[in-house]
């Protein structure tokens, strides 16, 4: 943003505390302008004078300002978009201004060394003369509430909130730049910020440890790097240079690093004017000449990003990003300012195979890479805190207020309040219903809409699925505790669920039969479906480090079970948004998509891109593994025939028998040349008893005798576990290697039993 006003002159600006959402900029004219993040001016504070310095309270709520022409101080109310003015009592003019970051507190210093200390809360007043005896030039405030002031009369004072100098010093010449920290020592003697480091005469930094006074610590550096333009403290006591030559270095200041510099780069080739540090990013960044660089704090040697700014040919100026590190501001020699996007809040959502996600702060993006859709940008009114997305709308809120934006001409069913209500629409009407109903005390704590039905969890345990069609409650689940969120995989089938305890399950809204997820972990935050058509029983949970695949085992001999699949570690800041064929596509911070490929599925790289690489047996035995777990059997069939031995046959064939896949392990037996299992299978294969007497053959072929005879006498035929019983004691004898026997078999008559074996 450039105004008139500033040409030519260099920039005062600070960022709304905590929040970010304002920023205040003052030129050479006599006014404070705010601006709103999105650079639409919301106020501007006319002063008697040419503004001298300016801070935001700890909250972001007020923005006191002072004048080189009043002793008034200007504090404008963010909230209520109100100006109003306080009597400094003071009768010289003031020079530093800075709200405490612990309490309501101000300090106001003067052009003769007084001071003010104002309680906002209050309204109390301490004036204290004589804290110094020339101009405060500098200062900061401790978490305890202690403030630091630095003063063109070469000293430092100490002083607690009621003013009283607790601690001073002296220095050889004037300090700038006073800021509070912890340094790095082996024990640290007392809690909080304990030194006081302080730029002196542009050439030294200068520490003075509180509990240390008689034994302070000044450092200097290489004549070549120029002077101290500012520095920054970050992580475990390390300390961040700038200097005017463009260099940036890195110091420690534990006591057996003192002196070393752990990291230096020539970042800028004529000049450097400032340095930043976002904690929230884990980023630095500096500026000079017409460029800023950004820095990662884990690998300062890599360059995390380049801006050139062209048309700054004067240079630039300073550099200071927003509390969350969304934003990056940088003021110019020439008077202007520019803000650039650094992260994005990442907001997403999926329908089908269909992404909405934010690409900036008042832009969406909806795209369908896999229906080889065309991606389409969505300007929206506000910067949202949610987006919802259907097959022809997308929706974006923020509070308790929703935005729609037609895609197509067709109705859609879009999710639209997390807590309250769903809202669908169809053609050109639109139909509200709030849930629950005014009879019920409990509260809906989350939701999701399917094309069907609509799901939603409460905070006493209860799980309702809602038909669309007519708005009628078809099941309700209750669950022992209360319910953290709900995931319908797309038709409505199954539901996946987090409780209270943040253990997972898996629920039938058909039946209410339910399983607990296997291995899952409490830190979990989403579940994701499989959308690939020929997947349906797979999924996937996730948290901020990796992604957990499950599958979904309908028909077993062993009744409906989920099984653990494995993990997939996932990139820094990456949240999964679709699933597809076993490849995740995740938002960035940086507003795009990105694609991980989850470890769990590594057999599609052999059978989709033959010849690619040549994978040993005991990665190809993992593969198939993998396969049969997520019951990819065309996949494991081209596994085994790759493999070539009967190891692969056999594990096939009895995760096949486990599936009471008949059809499919009489051709997997036969690849094996187990007659004996082939005779077998197709001496049951007409059994239209699947649960029990099917299951019952099947675990018997398994030698799984204690399940085979329990489905059995389950079964329609429960005759036949003692029918079995005598083959059982046979097939237990035979393998009993090399025992005496002193009992005699008798023969088995009057009925064929299968063999078990071929051979």
């Amino acid at each position: 943003m450039i105004n008139r006003a500033w040409l030519g002159s260099c920039l005062q600006y600070k960022w709304q505390k905590t929040l970010g959402n304002y920023i205040a900029v003052a030129g050479s004219d006599s006014s404070v302008k705010i601006f709103d993040r999105h650079g639409q001016r919301k106020n501007e504070l006319n002063l008697p004078g040419r503004c001298v310095g300016m801070d935001w309270d700890k909250d972001g709520d007020i923005l006191a300002v002072i004048s080189d022409k009043s002793s008034s101080v200007y504090l404008w109310d963010a909230n209520v978009n109100k100006t109003s003015q306080i009597d400094s009592g003071m009768r010289d003019q003031m020079s530093f201004i800075l709200w405490s970051k612990a309490g309501p507190l101000l300090a106001v210093g003067t052009n003769k060394g007084n001071l003010l200390i104002y309680n906002q809360q209050t309204s109390r007043k301490i004036p204290v003369l004589g804290k110094h005896t020339k101009r405060i030039t500098c200062g900061c405030w401790s978490s305890q509430n202690l403030l630091a002031l630095g003063s063109e009369d070469c000293s430092v004072t100490i002083s607690n909130q009621e003013g009283d100098t607790v601690r001073q010093t002296s220095v050889r010449s004037d300090p700038a730049d006073v800021q509070f920290s912890v340094m790095k020592t082996d024990e640290r003697s007392s809690p909080g910020e304990s030194t006081v480091s302080v730029a002196v005469g542009k050439k030294t930094l200068f520490l003075f440890n509180l509990n240390d006074p008689d034994n302070p610590i000044e450092l200097a550096f290489q004549q070549r790097y120029g002077h101290i333009i500012s520095y920054r403290w970050y992580g475990d006591g390390y300390i961040l240079i700038g200097f005017s030559q463009g260099y940036f270095v890195v110091i420690s200041t534990h006591i057996r690093e003192i002196g070393q510099e752990l990291f230096q780069a020539h970042n800028h080739k004529d000049s450097l004017t400032s340095v930043a540090i976002s904690s929230a990013l884990n980023k630095a960044a500096s500026c000079g000449d017409n460029s800023i660089k950004i820095h990662d704090l884990s690998e300062l040697k890599e360059m995390d990003a380049i801006v050139n700014l062209e048309d700054e040919t004067q240079g630039l100026d300073q550099l200071s990003w927003t509390d969350d590190g969304q934003l990056l501001a940088v003021s110019t020699q020439r008077g202007a300012l520019h803000v650039f996007l650094t992260r994005l809040p990442i907001l997403g959502h999926s329908c089908g195979t269909r992404l909405a996600y934010l690409t900036s702060l008042l832009e969406v993006t909806v795209s369908n890479r896999v229906e080889g859709e065309a991606p389409v940008a969505v300007a929206v009114e506000v910067e949202p805190n949610f987006i919802a997305v259907g097959p022809y709308h997308v929706a974006v809120g923020m509070n308790n207020r929703a935005w729609f934006y037609a895609l197509g001409d067709s109705g859609v069913c879009v999710c639209v309040f997390t807590e309250f209500v769903s809202v669908f629409c169809v053609s050109d009407y639109s139909y509200t219903w709030l849930f629950p109903d005014g009879d019920r005390k409990e509260h809906i704590v989350s939701h999701a809409l399917t094309n069907d039905f609509l799901f939603y969890g409460t905070d006493s345990g209860v799980i309702v699925c809602i038909l669309v069609e007519d708005w009628q409650m078809l099941n309700e689940y209750r669950h022992p505790v209360g319910i953290k969120k709900v995931f319908p995989d797309p038709n409505g089938t199954r539901l996946a669920f987090i409780d209270d305890k943040s253990d997972g399950f898996l629920l039938s809204p058909v039946n209410d039969s339910h399983v607990e997820i296997p291995s899952f972990s409490p830190t979990i935050t989403g579940v994701l479906w499989e959308t690939w058509p020929s997947d349906k029983g797979v999924f996937v949970s996730f948290d901020d480090d990796k992604v957990y695949t499950y599958a979904m085992h309908k028909n077993t001999i062993y009744g409906p079970r989920v099984v653990f699949v494995g993990s997939t570690k996932l990139p820094f800041s990456h949240k999964p948004l679709l699933l597809y064929n076993g490849e995740l596509t995740c938002q960035t911070q940086s507003g795009k998509t990105s694609s991980v490929a989850l470890s769990t599925h590594t057999f599609l790289t052999h059978t989709h891109s033959p010849g690619a690489h040549t994978y040993t047996p005991e990665e190809l035995g993992k593969q198939l593994t993998q396969a049969l777990m997520l019951k990819r059997f065309p996949e494991a069939w081209e596994l085994c025939k790759v493999l070539g031995g009967p190891a692969g046959w056999a594990e096939m064939g009895r995760s096949c028998l486990i599936h009471m896949e008949v059809e499919l392990a009489v051709r997997v037996f036969r690849m094996s040349g187990n007659v004996g299992m082939v005779m077998s299978l197709q001496g049951i294969k007409g059994i239209e008893d699947r649960r029990s007497l099917l299951a019952g053959h099947l675990a018997m072929f398994l030698n799984d005798y204690n399940l085979a005879q329990d489905l059995y006498l389950e079964s329609s035929c429960p005759n036949t576990a003692l029918e079995n019983k005598s083959l059982f004691s046979w097939v237990t004898w035979y393998f009993q290697p090399k025992q005496e026997v002193s009992y005699t078999l008798k023969p088995l008559q009057d009925r064929w039993v299968p063999p078990l074996w071929g051979g």
